[in-house]
């Protein structure tokens, strides 16, 4: 049958319609890819004097800082903030990637602190008596990522870097249930400042959602966002950003798929519940 005039108008509209929110939904799921991007940090207040204690604890006279909490509380982030605005006026060190092999750690160390050849073998006895003997006109911050991975021989060897007073290192460690990994002996005496990132509250977390979003351009996903939909987040990452990453990745998977397949059976205006709970059973944080 042919449709009217009017009627071909208002499907090419609705068309169209449909289209506009399966792009919107597919940037709102790119927010949430899970990278660590110093433009993608999200300030909450909290987290905002957490981040200015790190920074003031960088210029402070001390050896190492410790900068612990549970994985996904976002501690790779503030590495890569401090990073990229510290980097601008002094020399800032990022290993995001644990170096695991003590000579490559060497290596790595003398060629971005003594500007040695990146080829250049160095020994640990040679690395300290470089340092010993360099003046540097500021102390190079070096930021350990994940260095739970690390040995114990070398975060003692770490340590005893350290010591020497020409370097200062930012170390992050995973907090668990079995090992309070702070107490380990040989921090003791070394740490004169450590750092706990904890996960977001229920009130934070919609902050954060929405906050993303809205740095994208992505307001009208953004204002889907109530609280008792936020409290269904809530209650399965517990507050946890990278859990809360995931399963908004998932979610606006699923919104796309819908909006492309089975547009009526979705409502764009308000996140559904059950669309959280099938996003929750798909990223595997909830059982089926």
């Amino acid at each position: 049958m042919r449709l009217s005039k009017q009627a071909q108008i208002d499907h090419l509209s609705n068309q169209n319609k449909s289209n506009m929110n399966l792009n919107i939904f597919d940037e709102s799921k790119d927010v949430f890819l899970d990278i660590v991007n110093a433009k993608d940090y999200v300030q909450l207040d909290r987290v905002a004097l957490i981040y200015q204690t790190l920074k003031e604890s960088v210029q402070k006279p001390l050896k190492m800082i410790l900068l612990y909490g549970k994985p996904g509380t976002g501690k790779s982030m503030f590495l890569t903030k401090l990073h990229s605005e510290l980097s601008q006026t002094q020399n800032v060190i990022l290993y995001s990637t644990p170096i695991l092999d003590e000579k490559e750690f060497y290596k790595a160390l003398g060629r971005d602190i003594c500007g040695l050849e990146s080829s250049e073998e160095l020994s640990f006895p040679s690395l300290i008596s470089l340092l010993e003997k360099s003046e540097p006109s500021s102390i190079p911050l070096v930021l350990l990522d994940e260095a739970q991975l690390y040995s114990n021989t070398l975060m003692e060897k770490i340590r005893l870097i350290s010591d020497t007073r020409k370097v200062k290192f930012v170390i992050t460690l995973h907090k668990t249930e079995k090992e309070d990994l702070i107490a380990k002996e040989h921090f003791q005496t070394r740490i004169w400042e450590s750092i706990e990132l904890e996960n977001a509250s229920a009130s934070e977390l919609k902050i954060y959602i929405q906050k993303k979003l809205m740095k994208a351009n992505n307001f009208d996903t953004a204002n889907m966002f109530q609280n008792s939909s936020v409290n269904t987040i809530y209650s399965f990452t517990q507050g946890n950003y990278r859990d809360t990453n995931k399963l908004l990745y998932g979610l606006f998977e699923i919104y796309s798929y819908y909006l492309q397949n089975m547009p009526h059976k979705i409502n764009t205006t308000a996140i559904s519940s059950k669309i959280i709970e099938m996003a929750a059973i798909h990223t595997g944080l909830l059982d089926a």
